[in-house]
């Protein structure tokens, strides 16, 4: 629970600085993968010679249909992370979704761009901490000021 100063003014406690910068770091991120995503998803479009698949891949999709993917999924990521940083409260769980999403299209893609994908899935990973840690403190700060 935040505790007030002097004329009122609240400062916050180290738990509630603490979520808040999870928080930022989850829709910080969310923005960055986002432009990642359009990058990629630019790429497989206008220049889908670029991708280079691997042989008997058992997920092998046509090239500029995953460059749609990640462009619709680059903006929703993008979308969600502002959202966040404006304190959309729906942003949270959406955004556990959507970089699951990601995490798990960034799986499929791995033939095409091996690095690249595990790296976003290693952000992905980190957003849902993120996320699942904000979410949960603040459904505990939530219960102490309802007590």
């Amino acid at each position: 629970m935040a505790h007030a100063g002097h004329g009122g003014v609240h400062y916050p406690t180290a738990r509630e600085s603490w979520a808040g910068g999870v928080e930022l770091f989850a829709a910080v991120m969310m923005i960055i993968v986002g432009m990642f995503h359009v990058i990629v998803g630019l790429t497989a479009i206008l220049q889908s010679s670029y991708y280079v698949v691997t042989a008997n891949y058992a997920f092998t999709f046509e090239v500029t249909a995953w460059g749609w993917v990640h462009l619709v999924l680059g903006v929703l990521i993008a979308i969600t992370g502002i959202a966040l940083t404006m304190g959309q409260s729906w942003a949270r769980v959406v955004g556990m979704i959507i970089a699951g999403i990601s995490a798990l299209g960034n799986f499929l893609f791995i033939p095409y761009e091996p690095v690249w994908s595990l790296l976003i899935i290693a952000i992905d990973v980190a957003v849902i901490w993120a996320l699942a840690v904000d979410l949960r403190e603040g459904a505990q700060r939530r219960t102490v000021v309802e007590k």
